[in-house]
């Protein structure tokens, strides 16, 4: 199967091969035969005084042929049929029908179907003529016929060899092209990665700090405010630091966030009731049926959650509800809707999406919305 696949893949680039011009090594080969049989035609009309000047004129013009196939295989193949033809009404066609028969080689390295089909049928009836002709001198046309498929042979290899080397090129480009890509999308997921952590851990962080910012000027809550700022700057800074120690695939310290549920619950609680809500909190986070990764999903849906209601949630007491099962653990977050928007806090919406895309690509269930005049976030993640 493989090496009916090669050959496939090496007939279509044969087919391809239309029109496509000598190597250079190629060229140089070309150009040394006809110029040495020109030079040696040469010398023979010089020295040699019974030489037939039109023969020898007929074999430097036919040799020279050859040079046309440096530019059009078309043409060169016309020209050398021209003089074959011209060679029978001056009796020169064995001097001819070498230089055509050598010619096989260029053709079948260069030619496309109809050319080489053409070639071959008026070579077979040229030396059908010359072998059956009334000559003065019989002509053993099987000599021609062994030159030109050596010949042909010779430049059938050549051009296989070429279309497999074309393949293979192509095949390394491919390959190279591929690799860049992976290396794109390599670069684009890490990019993504740092741009959602960085939005997991940090904007909670940004948005307590700004929320509080807010009740600095209450005497009441001022000193309070103050704590809860240094106290998610401390965090932002630890969350960075953890982000950095990924990215760079470094060592990790000790003190960096984990994903524990457990943590993740208290510290919105706190925040919670920092903000003026009043905290329901149901279920053991410390369950040990949780396994570790459902528990870092979930972690991430706590701090995600937390962000939300701090930035929107109107008055009143705010849910964190836990169910674990045999099948699945489920986490369950209600706030209330608030009466106004908050205008000073901007959103971009790419919390709701980064929750949903953990808790789909662990193979759970998400969704988000109003219910009963609450807005409601549910995860469901399966235990296996």
């Amino acid at each position: 199967m493989e090496f009916a696949s090669t050959m496939r893949r090496d007939a279509t680039l044969l087919r391809l091969s239309r029109g496509e011009s000598l190597t250079t090594p190629e060229r140089i080969v070309v150009l040394v035969i006809a110029g040495g049989v020109v030079v040696l035609d040469a010398l023979s009309l010089v020295l040699t005084r019974g030489a037939d000047p039109v023969a020898t004129l007929f074999s430097i013009v036919t040799t020279s042929a050859f040079a046309l196939y440096l530019w059009s295989p078309l043409w060169a193949t016309c020209a050398l049929g021209i003089m074959f033809v011209l060679s029978f009404l001056t009796e020169n066609e064995t001097q001819v029908l070498l230089a055509v028969a050598v010619a096989a080689g260029l053709i079948m390295r260069l030619g496309w179907t109809s050319l080489i089909l053409a070639y071959v049928g008026a070579f077979l009836v040229g030396t059908g003529i010359i072998a059956y002709g009334d000559l003065s001198v019989p002509v053993n046309v099987g000599i021609y016929l062994i030159v030109a498929t050596l010949a042909g042979a010779i430049g059938f290899g050549l051009r296989l060899a070429f279309a497999r080397g074309r393949r293979l090129e192509l095949q390394l480009e491919q390959q190279v092209a591929e690799q860049a890509e992976q290396e794109r999308e390599a670069v684009l997921a890490e990019r993504r990665w740092i741009a959602g952590e960085l939005h997991d851990s940090i904007a909670h962080h940004l948005t307590v700090v700004a929320l509080h910012v807010q009740m600095l000027d209450d005497a009441t809550v001022s000193a309070s405010s103050q704590e809860a700022i240094r106290i998610a700057a401390r965090k932002a800074m630890a969350d960075l630091r953890f982000v950095i120690e990924l990215a760079d695939d470094g060592p990790r310290s000790a003190g960096v966030q984990t994903g524990d549920l457990a943590a993740a619950i208290d510290e919105a609680r706190s925040e919670f009731e920092a903000a003026g809500h009043d905290v329901v909190l149901r279920g053991d986070p410390r369950d040990e049926r949780i396994p570790r990764a459902a528990e870092i999903i979930l972690a991430r849906i706590v701090r995600e959650s937390a962000t939300n209601v701090l930035k929107y949630a109107g008055e009143g007491a705010v849910s964190v509800l836990l169910d674990v099962d045999d099948e699945s653990v489920a986490l369950t977050i209600l706030s209330p809707l608030p009466l106004t928007p908050r205008r000073e806090l901007s959103s971009s919406g790419t919390g709701l999406g980064r929750m949903a895309e953990r808790v789909i690509g662990a193979s759970g269930e998400f969704s988000a919305g109003e219910s009963e005049g609450l807005w409601r976030v549910l995860a469901r993640v399966p235990l296996v």
